[in-house]
């Protein structure tokens, strides 16, 4: 079982030229809403649409055109709230953040900044060492996104596409408590389950669907102890912002990559401009973007438009008592029904629609036995075609009726890896496919001790070897295993040829 340890971090330390430092990173993560249609507008939120087509008149900022709350995106975001262990905060606010950019036709963003529907939470990371530890949140606000400007479409000219200017984001700011390149991979990948399970981001990084704003900074050892007793940020150093990250991959290396950018700025005698800047991956580098601003820089006020948010706690207790089992929940529950290892839970409930197909396997059967034919021959079937397990062509039932065999001696663990073969490619009924191919192995002794009779008197002197090295007993049974075109029951077969050879 893991260490769930609250202790500090141990941190990521990187040598410079004169000092080593430490990482100390932040996160914030837009992760947009699973829901038809946008936050203050009935439009749609499909993805892939043609350009421009999913655009109400509040989202284009056509005058006159007020906004009106999507009840279900707030229910979304109280849901996300409960399944992080947050305060859900009954009354909340909008404020405008304004700037100008071409795909914000409003020239403001109505988010929330004073007043968040969601406050502090917590998350549970599980490390690679075997450890875990809570990374605290620090709130949770609702948002417009913007649109997407398109650069590439034409050589003089940029093109603006409006269809996810007012979809629903939740971001979610995380203290900064992340101390190196894996552990914020980490962060991403726990938080991209739990916001699965609870079906309000479907956490699909390669739409933009779950994107990463990534706080980095340096210190020297022992600084973080200091902040974490003061609360000072200026033990931390200064933050640089690395802008839409979108690959657990990309986020290590641009963490790494900046990191090392702000230490020889340092060594140098320099200061670290706090900014927000942008990663190249092809190059493997940092650049500016723009330099960082503060909330006066946004002249935040509260939206004209939008009264106060009130919710009742009765909601929120309806929410909270609809809400699925969670992930940390359900691996505990796998190893303690199913008698799984921690490593098996873990695979088997990183995502909700594998856990869901194990356990309509598991049902009824061994536990151990289902999670390894999930896992070894299922799991690793679709990896070699690149596919995953909602396009599995193999059904719970399906491979439930081929355990079934092997659990009744119909057949033997190799005819099942061929059954399963068949099943796969070609599907059908396991009994049947067995029934009608003759696969059933077999289990009458007295047929494989006449098999084993016949190999014992072909071969004598293999027989006085395998009297005085027990250990070569097995080519005794292998050479039945082929007599018997492998359909002879493996148990029955060694049984046999200790008894022989003793």
């Amino acid at each position: 079982m893991l260490d769930l340890t609250h202790e500090l971090p141990k941190p990521k330390v990187i040598s410079g030229a004169k000092h080593d430092w430490e990482l100390v990173i932040g996160m914030e993560v837009h992760a947009q809403v699973s829901s038809n249609s946008k936050l203050f507008s009935g439009a749609s939120t499909q993805f892939g649409a043609e350009p421009n087509s999913n655009v109400a008149f509040v989202d284009a900022a056509m005058p006159g055109m007020l906004p009106v709350i999507n009840e279900f995106c707030v229910e979304q975001t109280v849901r996300t709230g409960l399944g992080l262990k947050a305060e859900i905060n009954l009354w909340s606010a909008f404020d405008r953040k304004n700037y100008f950019y071409p795909d914000l036709p409003q020239g403001y963003q109505i988010s929330q900044l004073y007043h968040p529907i969601v406050g502090e939470g917590e998350v549970l990371v599980e490390l690679g060492d075997g450890t875990a530890r809570m990374v605290r949140i620090e709130r949770i606000h609702m948002e417009q996104d913007a649109g997407k400007s398109i650069h590439d479409m034409d050589p003089t000219m940029s093109f603006v596409d409006l269809n996810r200017t007012g979809v629903c984001l939740m971001e979610i700011v995380s203290r900064p408590d992340i101390r190196g390149p894996e552990e914020a991979a980490a962060y991403i990948v726990k938080l991209r389950q739990i916001l699965q399970y609870l079906g309000t981001c479907d956490g699909n990084m390669q739409n933009g669907n779950l994107r990463a704003d990534v706080n980095v900074s340096i210190c020297l050892p022992g600084q973080y102890e200091k902040f974490q007793e003061t609360g000072d940020f200026d033990h931390l150093g200064t933050r640089c912002e690395i802008k839409n990250m979108n690959s657990m991959r990309f986020i290590q290396q641009a963490i790494d990559v900046e990191a090392r950018r702000q230490i020889q700025i340092l060594e140098s005698g320099g200061t670290v401009d706090q900014e927000t800047r942008l990663y190249d991956p092809d190059k493997g580098e940092t650049r500016s973007m723009r330099s960082k601003e503060e909330a006066h820089d946004y002249r935040y006020f509260p939206d004209p438009d939008l009264l106060p948010l009130e919710i009742e706690q009765a909601w929120v207790d309806d929410i909270q008592a609809s809400l699925p089992e969670l992930p940390d929940e359900k691996k505990g529950r796998f190893i303690k029904d199913f008698g799984l290892t921690d490593y098996d839970a873990s695979v088997l409930t990183a995502e909700v629609e594998a856990a869901q197909y194990f356990e309509a396997v598991a049902n009824g059967r061994s536990g151990k036995l289902a999670a390894n034919w999930v896992i070894n021959e299922l799991f690793g079937r679709l990896k070699k075609d690149d596919s995953d397990i909602s396009n599995s062509p193999v059904t719970p039932a399906q491979l439930g009726g081929i355990i079934d065999l092997i659990a009744s001696d119909a057949i033997s663990g190799k005819i099942a890896k061929d059954l399963f073969e068949i099943v796969y490619t070609e599907g059908g009924d396991p009994a049947d496919i067995v029934e009608k191919r003759g696969m059933k192995q077999v289990t009458d002794t007295g047929a494989i001790e006449a098999a084993l009779d016949e190999i014992i008197a072909a071969n004598p002197a293999q027989v006085e070897k395998a009297k005085q090295n027990p250990k070569l007993a097995g080519w005794f049974v292998g050479q039945v295993m082929k007599a018997t075109g492998g359909k002879a029951n493996p148990k029955a077969v060694n049984e046999l040829v200790a008894k022989k050879l003793a």
